[in-house]
């Protein structure tokens, strides 16, 4: 009997809708892959998931992070110097995937994606049933070639969109929209704050106005009350450095339960019932 392929597009719409389905925010965990060093990557991604994590999010270390701060910048480098390649992340993510069901999108910066070439990196993330990316210095206006090369695999580019994008940007660009939309809550890198930016609501609905795409909102998501926040007005969230936070503030033995646990505590945070 032939098996049916499924491509990044239906995993991710499946993983929301889910979400949508047991009425909370969907969870995004952002993890940097080989920290706090590659051998426990695949038990935390496990932990992460098994915690309630909807969407993994996994970190391809680069010596030029321009949109991370200071934690996920330091996680980076302890990867880079433990060795850690796009290829290395690649096998992380389709492990993942061939024992969870869970969609997997890659976080990282063109020049590692562009030295790939865009056919071959094409090809690995389809046969990795890996999702997609997420590609901060990748404007979607210059992102012809990876669409053109991902479109007909299924593959996502997922955009992300800042308070200070204009209105006309956001109606141009909107409509072509795949996977979900990271909606940046505040201006800056990356990092936990105490509070959320002043008007992720508003941006939210920008953004809502263009498209019917699910709506997840990053950058400074760190507690489960900030996470309770965004309750009715997102479809999910992305936390990032607050779990490398967490992984790193635990003792080695007890990673993976740490992570486990923060994860949970978001997944509780986000239901509505």
């Amino acid at each position: 009997m032939a098996t049916t392929v499924v491509d990044g597009r239906v995993r991710i719409d499946r993983a929301f809708a889910k979400a949508r389905a047991e009425r909370r925010l969907a969870i995004v965990v952002y993890m940097m892959v080989g920290f706090p060093e590659p051998a426990s990557t695949a038990a935390l991604l496990r932990a992460a998931v098994d915690g309630g994590a909807d969407i993994i999010e996994l970190g391809v270390p680069f010596s030029d992070p321009l949109a991370d701060g200071t934690t996920v910048q330091r996680a980076g480098e302890v990867a880079l110097r433990a060795g850690v390649t796009l290829a290395d992340c690649i096998r992380e993510g389709a492990s993942l995937v061939g024992e969870r069901d869970v969609p997997v999108v890659l976080m990282g910066y063109t020049n590692p994606f562009f030295q790939r070439g865009y056919a071959r990196l094409t090809r690995e993330l389809a046969d990795a049933s890996i999702s997609g990316v997420i590609v901060p210095d990748m404007p979607a206006e210059e992102s012809a070639d990876l669409d053109a090369a991902f479109g007909p695999a299924g593959l996502v580019r997922i955009d992300m969109y800042a308070p200070t994008t204009p209105e006309a940007r956001l109606a141009r660009l909107l409509p072509a929209a795949r996977g979900f939309v990271y909606c940046v809550s505040l201006t800056g890198v990356t990092g936990a704050r105490a509070r959320l930016g002043s008007d992720v609501s508003g941006l939210v609905s920008r953004i809502r106005a263009h498209t019917q795409m699910p709506i997840a909102v990053g950058f400074g998501i760190s507690t489960p009350e900030q996470v309770r926040e965004l309750r009715g007005v997102a479809d999910g969230v992305v936390v990032g450095s607050a779990v490398v936070d967490a992984i790193a503030n635990a003792p080695a033995e007890g990673r993976a339960a740490a992570l486990r646990s923060f994860v949970q505590s978001l997944r509780a945070a986000g239901s509505l019932s």
